[in-house]
């Protein structure tokens, strides 16, 4: 697939996510860590604007000066930028003139990829296409905070269809022997600068789930009273459940002693087969003390990954957010995507049902902070 035809395909996607939302939509910012879906658009429009047409396509005009404060974020080379908890205050530039602003940029973009480009400009739209991406997943997940935190609970998309996963043909657990294992990406094809450096690692024998724990599996932890037993947290998330008065996952309600969740249809009686989500770190960790076993490493992991099904949910691992050996930033501004993050976050191993095609692969490692839910992570359990 050429460059131009990727680079639309990719744009288009995002604008058919926001597709489904009114205008009103666009600007919410319930908490910190949801970003408003016209930030998001604006954002990864600036990306390819900042870091390709200004540097790359000479006599290329800057749509707006002000843009760069308000899209950036988090790029200390670029210059200042808008607080992250500002941005649902951005009632301005309004959403039609974000929506001026991506065709600008793409009508820019056509004219300069026409006449081709060099390797490292290509090396550059790849990224671009991926960070795209990762923020498709963002506004996916957004959405679903902004919409499943509106007290009427409106449906996103009531024809929503989640992908489709088969069930393993056993639930016996996958037994990996002792030795050593190769770790991190190898090939050809893209991946981000955390997959690096493959190496090489030991692991005692193990065993591996070869499913994930279900809502009816994680719904007999409440009911055992696993949020009011202090011995099966750390001492942070026991403090985090009673602070926040946390006794259920993300989007769970117990409406007239039954259980429903809020979904992309709206709100639904509680899928029972569906694979709990929308979980902290502390949690998954709780529930798999509570069963007597316990969450694989990123490691095990990626050894065993070949041997079940993944892609449903992110899953939380034992491993924290570290460089591989050898890891090296690159140069600029680029150099801030993955390595400064390596700090107090554990690593998400898989894909969701909202990663966009094609974004995923066995190496692929996502992180997050150990309190955070509103991604759709999951557990598997290992021994």
């Amino acid at each position: 697939m050429d460059l131009i035809t990727r680079y639309q395909e990719v744009r288009r996607r995002t604008e058919k996510i926001c597709s489904y939302l009114q205008t009103e939509d666009y600007v919410v910012q319930p908490v910190v860590d949801v970003s408003p879906p016209k930030w998001h658009i604006g954002h990864v429009t600036w990306f390819f604007e900042t870091f390709i047409l200004k540097p790359y396509f000479m006599g290329y005009e800057e749509f707006n000066p002000d843009y760069n404060f308000v899209f950036n974020s988090y790029y200390e080379t670029v210059g200042n930028r808008v607080i992250r908890t500002d941005r649902g205050n951005l009632s301005r530039p309004t959403v039609i003139e974000i929506y001026s602003y991506r065709k600008y940029v793409d009508e820019a973009m056509a004219n300069f990829l026409h006449d081709g480009i060099s390797d490292d400009v290509k090396e550059l739209m790849v990224l671009g296409f991926n960070h795209e991406e990762q923020h498709q997943e963002l506004l996916m997940t957004d959405i679903k905070y902004i919409l499943g935190h509106n007290p009427l609970f409106p449906a996103y998309n009531a024809e929503y269809a989640a992908p489709h996963f088969a069930d393993p043909a056993s639930d016996s657990f996958i037994k990996m022997d002792e030795g050593i294992y190769e770790i991190g990406f190898t090939g050809d094809g893209f991946c981000f600068d955390n997959e690096l450096n493959r190496h090489k690692v030991y692991l005692n024998a193990y065993e591996m789930s070869p499913k994930l724990v279900t809502n009816a599996e994680y719904l007999e932890f409440i009911n055992s009273g696993g949020y009011h037993d202090f011995r099966h947290w750390h001492a942070e998330g026991w403090d985090w459940v009673k602070n926040n008065k946390v006794g259920a996952p993300l989007y769970w309600h117990n409406i007239d002693g039954g259980w429903h969740h809020y979904t992309y249809h709206g709100l639904e009686p509680l899928h029972l087969k569906a694979p709990v989500t929308h979980i902290s770190y502390f949690e998954a960790y709780a529930y798999a003390s509570w069963k007597g076993l316990r969450l694989p490493t990123e490691f095990e992991w990626e050894a065993a990954a070949t041997r079940f099904n993944w892609g449903q949910r992110w899953e939380w691992t034992e491993s924290s957010y570290l460089p591989y050996p050898g890891f090296a930033k690159a140069p600029g501004a680029i150099g801030e995507y993955n390595g400064k993050f390596m700090v107090n976050q554990k690593v998400l191993r898989g894909a969701s049902e909202v990663t966009p095609p094609g974004h995923s692969r066995i190496t692929y490692r996502n992180f997050f902070q150990t309190n955070l839910r509103w991604q759709f992570t999951g557990i598997r359990l290992a021994k």
